[in-house]
């Protein structure tokens, strides 16, 4: 049995039938698209994926400011920018 990482699913068949059904349903949930009882892709909510990229983003920018806070400044005037 391979784990689903939401609460809700769908077989490809039946998103094929109605996907909109399928988007509504899931109330701003994921949704796991199963092929054969298998999960092969998981459907998620437009809202959801914006706001797992800005999650990914601002933990890569956080591993950033982590690797270079022991990095010499540099002074820079404004106004030579």
């Amino acid at each position: 049995m391979e784990l689903l990482y939401t609460n809700a699913s769908v077989s490809i068949s039946e998103l094929k039938k109605n996907p909109s059904a399928v988007i509504d349903k899931s109330e701003g949930f994921p949704v796991a698209v199963l092929n054969h009882n298998k999960p092969a892709a998981y459907l998620v909510p437009a809202a959801a994926f914006e706001a797992m990229m800005e999650k990914l983003d601002d933990i890569e920018l956080a591993k950033r400011v982590k690797e270079r806070e022991n990095q010499p400044t540099i002074q820079v005037d404004p106004n030579d920018l």
